[in-house]
């Protein structure tokens, strides 16, 4: 970092003889420039004056010096013999003081306007380093400014402290144009003013004060009071006017109705006391949605003609529909004159019909009513249809299973030539039982035959046939017994697929008459609370109602526009 050099704004050096400069020794005259106040002045009391170009510089008037002061002018003693030179008019030429010549006047004038340019400390540092990297002698910061701009180099500029850095870029920057930097002058100082008010003209002065202020309340006060009644006041008047005056009155006929389930108390525990008490019907819902729609306008419209009767001339404009008008717009008007609401807490659908009379909005309500029971009605007609239809097919799938079970069974009897396959096995059985009992029989036959010494060959013969024979027979008739015990298997599961499927017949069956008695049973129906009664006297508009929301609402409006434009204000002047 680079220090400031200290250097004392008053040089001093020895003065000139005095026929050269025509001058006294300490004090400066002519008119060659303004005078400065020398060592020799300063040591006796005189202050230093800088003089403004514009007016003559005031002579200083000379005050007798005190002891010190004489002293410290007087002739010392230095050691040296008194020679020519050491004279006392030489030493008083020595210590007298003279003000530099016109260039350093010049110098000084220029540093002056140098610092009322209101230069930073950053720029002041730059153009010191500056001047060292060319050489130029500056006494100080501002000095260092003077000599650059004398020199034609721009002590501010960027790529001169980029040649500090590298220095092969001065040949390069000396051929580009020099371009000074414009320095913005400050303002200049007012001083107040030096004559002093009395206390009358301090009276009037804060009297003018006060009637200024209070001008200006009024002006702003009146501006405010134009804004709001253009805004708000005239707005609410004609809004006022149309609802006491224009607006045709309108007649709204109020009924309510719920709609109720008839096997509502099938339900158990919570499920229940919710369905009891119309929580989260689905029903309710359905019918309001459905009351709401374009179906019901269009329906409405096509029964009783809604659009025609919102047509006619005696209704005001802005709540008559046009002639020709679309389904859209009579949607609209539908909307606004035709408000159901939904109580979940009770189930009560609550609905306020308006029209231009008691009778035709009665009207309207009762047809409304009828259009909601028969909505429920088609509700739970589709639920019964779908049961019976679900009843028939299941019965008709086990009545078709329970005939293939009996086929199968006739085809074995009739395959296996098997009537009744426990008694054919027992008369099986019985056979072999008695084809056993002689089988022993012969078997003891031949043993006693053996037994003998000299055995009869054609007996003996005629036995061992006979017991094959018997053999022969007691196998076949057990192999016939095997053969009727997995005949007896197949048809007893046969008969068992019978019976199971004549049971699923049987419970189809009655789940169809079920469904039958369900169907024709009518589980949803409407139940009217509040029947429609034609009002006898006006329902809308509210008038007074009417023009206070306008009020608000136009006192509102005004309020967001004007603090959206003083925020907006806001942010561009700062």
């Amino acid at each position: 970092m680079t220090t400031k050099p200290r250097a004392k704004k008053f040089r001093i050096r020895r003065a000139a003889p005095a026929g050269n400069s025509g001058e006294a020794p300490g004090r400066g005259g002519g008119a060659t420039g303004p005078a400065r106040s020398t060592a020799a002045g300063v040591a006796g009391g005189e202050r230093p004056e800088v003089t403004r170009p514009e007016q003559p510089a005031p002579r200083a008037q000379p005050r007798t010096l005190n002891p010190l002061e004489e002293a410290a002018l007087g002739p010392q003693e230095d050691g040296f013999p008194e020679g020519p030179m050491t004279s006392q008019a030489a030493r008083a030429g020595a210590k007298s003081g003279s003000v530099e010549n016109s260039g350093e006047v010049a110098a000084e004038a220029e540093i002056s306007a140098i610092r009322k340019e209101g230069l930073t400390g950053r720029q002041l540092r730059m153009a010191r380093r500056v001047a060292q990297k060319h050489g130029l002698p500056a006494t100080s910061d501002f000095d260092a400014v003077r000599l650059l701009r004398k020199a034609g180099i721009d002590p501010f500029q960027r790529a001169t402290m980029l040649e500090l850095v590298n220095p092969e870029g001065a040949n390069q920057l000396a051929e580009k144009p020099v371009q000074l930097p414009q320095t913005v002058k400050p303002a200049e100082q007012t001083l107040p003013s030096a004559r002093v008010m009395d206390a009358a003209e301090r009276a009037r002065s804060v009297m003018e004060i006060q009637l200024d202020i209070a001008r200006r309340r009024r002006r702003k006060s009146m501006l405010l009071l134009t804004r709001l009644a253009f805004f708000v006041f005239l707005p609410t008047l004609f809004a006022g006017y149309y609802y006491y005056k224009v607006a045709t009155p309108m007649y709204a006929t109020k009924s309510e109705f719920v709609i109720q389930n008839a096997d509502g108390g099938s339900g158990s525990g919570m499920g229940g006391l919710l369905q009891s008490a119309g929580i989260g019907s689905p029903d309710s819902i359905g019918v309001q949605g459905y009351l709401l729609s374009r179906e019901a306008m269009l329906r409405l419209d096509a029964d009783e003609g809604f659009k025609a009767h919102f047509s006619a001339p005696s209704i005001d404009p802005i709540q008559r529909l046009e002639e020709g008008a679309s389904d859209e717009d009579a949607y609209k008007l539908y909307k606004r004159n035709v408000k159901i609401g939904y109580d979940p807490t009770e189930g009560i659908i609550k609905m306020e019909v308006v029209a231009t009379d008691p009778a035709t909005s009665q009207r309207y309500s009762e047809i409304l009513i009828s259009y909601a029971e028969e909505k429920v009605d088609n509700l739970t007609q589709r639920k019964r249809a779908d049961q019976m239809k679900g009843a028939q097919e299941s019965f008709e799938k086990a009545e078709a299973k329970w005939l293939d079970s009996l086929a199968e069974k006739e085809r074995l009897q009739i395959e296996r030539q098997v009537l009744d396959p426990t008694g054919e096995g027992s008369l099986l059985m019985g056979q072999i039982s008695n084809l056993e009992t002689q089988l022993l029989e012969q078997q003891l036959k031949e043993q006693r035959l053996k037994n003998n010494a000299r055995p009869n060959q054609a007996q003996l013969s005629a036995v061992q046939d006979e017991i094959r024979i018997l053999s022969a027979q007691i196998v076949e008739l057990r192999r016939k017994v095997d053969e009727l015990a997995r005949i007896q298997g197949q048809l007893a599961e046969a008969e068992t697929l019978v019976l199971t499927r004549a049971a699923l017949m049987q419970q189809s069956l009655q789940q169809l008459e079920v469904a039958r008695v369900e169907a024709n049973k009518q589980t949803r129906y409407l139940e009217t609370n509040v029947n429609p009664t034609a009002p006898d006297r006006a329902t809308y508009p509210r008038a007074f109602e009417n023009t206070i929301l306008s009020f608000l609402v136009f006192a509102g409006i005004y309020l967001m526009a004007s603090l959206t434009a003083s925020i907006l204000r806001e942010q561009v002047s700062a």
